[in-house]
């Protein structure tokens, strides 16, 4: 599967997947995003058993008010609509997994 670019019009499918939701809250101009968002491109394709989803903190600041976002990048996992987990800052693609199977 590829990933979805997630905005208040479709979030609430997302929220409610019946998969385990990996969230990626980044910006254009934040280089430690540039550095996650080819690793979250990864997990989406090899891993369809996830919904992965990106969000632009400037292009969707109602989400990321809601989120409590105030650094980026957050990765977000949501499992029944609710968080499961949140964290700020980059990580490895097997840290990601190991949020999204945890």
């Amino acid at each position: 599967m590829s990933v979805l670019s997630v905005n208040k019009n479709n979030f609430e499918s997302v929220k409610n997947s019946d998969k385990p939701v990996l969230l990626d809250f980044y910006a254009d101009w934040c280089g430690p995003c540039r550095m996650v968002s080819p690793l979250v491109d990864e997990i989406a394709k090899e891993n369809p058993q996830y919904l992965v989803g990106k969000i632009n903190v400037d292009e969707e600041p109602e989400l990321a008010q809601a989120f409590g976002v105030a650094s980026i990048p957050t990765l977000v996992v949501m499992k029944h609509g609710r968080i499961f987990q949140q964290v700020i800052g980059a990580r490895t693609k097997s840290q990601m997994l190991a949020m999204l199977k945890g």
